[in-house]
């Protein structure tokens, strides 16, 4: 598990609390036995080996039977899920988390993927989709024949633990960056677009970059290169990100591939708008110009201008910009939806 308690944590452990005051059981499979305390709630069965084959392995010598079988974060239409569906009655759900790439999937693959799910997709009763984005790019992947079993049910954040600011400064803009440090992500394309500011813009701009990842060692070069050693500070996985954002003034996530991202509805949740890219569900939760800007991915001049925009004020986000994830994207309503779907 990563050093970062996240939103995924979260639910998991609202969902266990959820399913044990309706009386429903939950075994929880793992590819490692977490460490964070919360996780004693939970009746994890921990693996070393591969998760598919030590969860086909354990139903077979146990002769459990499940009502329901929900997956996260595992490929979708594969050999595993005709394999299961042979072996249980349970209504088998997959829930997809998976950011495609920018540039879409080479021929080759798509070819692959439709034939997986003309083989294997019949054996998933359902698909989940976290945002629209994830939902539509399910169909394409795997064939139009799977619509009637895609729903989406919007991730979510804990609300009660972000820490929200009052009122929005605007005197020096402070940045951060909350990211996994690896190319896709699209930090370069920020460092790049910074390098474009005029030097005495350059000189006022801050931003604090929360990851961890093996892209940063090529990020520290481009930023030597560039000579912004002083915009850019790199500080490194926290677990109290919850408590940071309202100390900034603008989340920036340049990335070029994209889900349903909980750091940006972490964020706007702490009144911190987002200047982000066009892809993924990024759309679905950041109206241009209202709580945030959006940018086509990759396009640096593009970014450059919003920053300088931002920090010469020329461009503000006045309106506070948690409501909309009060009324949308929280995790009990998230919760809640996946309850439905073993309970209804």
């Amino acid at each position: 598990m990563p050093n970062r308690i996240g939103g995924m944590d979260y639910f998991f452990w609202a969902f266990q609390k959820a399913c044990d005051d309706k009386g429903i059981v939950v075994d929880w499979f793992f590819p490692n036995s977490p460490t964070i305390s919360k996780y004693a709630n939970l009746n994890i069965i921990a693996s070393n080996t591969k998760i598919e084959t030590q969860f086909l392995t354990h139903m077979q010598q146990t002769k459990v039977v499940y009502s329901h079988i929900i997956t996260h974060f595992l490929e979708l239409c594969t050999p595993f899920y005709k394999t299961l569906k042979k072996q249980t009655t349970a209504k088998i759900i997959a829930v997809d988390h998976n950011p495609r790439p920018l540039e879409g999937y080479p021929l080759k693959k798509q070819f692959k993927k439709r034939l997986k799910g003309w083989l294997y997709g019949n054996s998933i009763d359902l698909f989940v989709g976290v945002s629209k984005y994830t939902s539509s790019e399910i169909i394409k992947d795997f064939g139009a024949h799977l619509t009637p079993k895609v729903i989406t049910i919007y991730n979510g954040v804990m609300l009660k633990d972000i820490v929200y600011r009052d009122t929005m400064s605007y005197d020096i803009p402070k940045f951060l960056v909350v990211s996994h440090l690896r190319k896709s992500k699209g930090i370069q394309d920020l460092i790049e677009a910074v390098a474009l500011l005029p030097k005495e813009l350059r000189a006022s701009i801050k931003i604090d970059i929360y990851g961890k990842g093996s892209y940063k060692e090529i990020l520290d070069e481009l930023i030597v290169h560039k000579s912004l050693q002083k915009v850019f500070t790199f500080k490194g996985s926290v677990d109290i990100l919850h408590k940071l954002y309202c100390r900034y003034d603008y989340l920036l996530q340049p990335t070029h591939m994209e889900c349903f991202s909980l750091s940006i509805l972490e964020s706007l949740a702490a009144n911190v708008p987002v200047v982000t890219t066009n892809v993924g569900g990024n759309e679905e939760v950041v109206i241009h110009n209202e709580n945030g800007y959006i940018f086509k991915a990759q396009n640096i001049q593009v970014l450059s201008q919003i920053l300088k925009n931002i920090i010469n004020h020329s461009k503000k986000i006045l309106t506070p910009t948690r409501n909309l994830v009060i009324e949308e994207f929280s995790i009990d309503a998230m919760v809640a939806n996946h309850l439905k779907l073993i309970t209804s």
